[in-house]
C-alpha cells in the first residue's frame, strides 16, 4: 500500500444531506492511498442518522462529539465520545444521534469509496426528503450499497 502525502486544513465546504441531518467532509480522497481507504468526517443532527444499509467497504468509525445508539447486523449499542466501532464490509447497519446537540464522527472506508460522488448524489436523491426503499436502491445498485430500511431511532433502544 502506498499513501501520497497530504496535508489539509480541513477548510473545505461540506456534503450537505438535509433530509439526514448530514453534513460530511472528505478528509482524505481514494487517490491519496491508492484505493486502499479513505476519511471522511460526519456531522450527525441531534436524532438524525442514514437509512439501515450495507455496502461491501468495511467501515472504522471513531466518535468524536456526542453519542451514538448503532445497529450492527441486528445488534444495538451505544458509542459515545472516544469510543471505537468497526463495521465488517456487508453487514446491516446503521446508527443515530442520540444527543440534543449536533455529534461527530471520523469515518475510515476500506477499500476506499469515491465518497465525494456517492454523498454528491446521494444529496440529489434526497433533496426532497428520504425517498423510499426502492428509490434508495435504484441510486445504490450503481455503488453496491443495500438500503435496508428506514434510519436507526432513538426510541428503538439498545440491548
Amino acid at each position: 500500500m502506498s499513501v501520497s502525502f497530504l496535508y489539509s486544513r480541513g477548510d473545505e465546504p461540506p456534503i450537505k444531506i438535509p433530509a439526514i441531518g448530514l453534513d460530511l467532509f472528505v478528509r482524505m480522497a481514494p487517490a491519496m492511498s491508492g484505493g486502499e481507504f479513505c476519511f471522511i468526517e460526519t456531522i450527525n443532527a441531534p436524532g438524525a442518522g442514514p437509512p439501515r444499509h450495507r455496502h461491501r467497504e468495511a467501515e472504522i468509525f471513531r466518535v468524536l462529539e456526542g453519542r451514538y445508539l448503532y445497529e450492527v447486523d441486528g445488534r444495538r449499542f451505544f458509542a459515545d465520545a472516544g469510543d471505537v466501532v468497526s463495521i465488517p464490509g456487508g453487514a446491516a447497519h446503521g446508527f443515530v444521534n442520540v444527543t440534543d446537540a449536533p455529534a461527530r464522527q471520523y469515518i475510515l472506508m476500506a477499500p476506499a469509496l469515491d465518497a465525494v460522488a456517492f454523498f454528491t448524489e446521494l444529496a440529489g436523491v434526497m433533496h426532497d426528503g428520504l425517498p423510499d426503499t426502492a428509490a434508495l436502491n435504484a441510486f445504490g445498485a450503481k455503488w453496491q450499497v443495500e438500503f435496508l430500511g428506514p434510519p436507526v431511532r432513538a426510541s428503538d433502544g439498545a440491548t
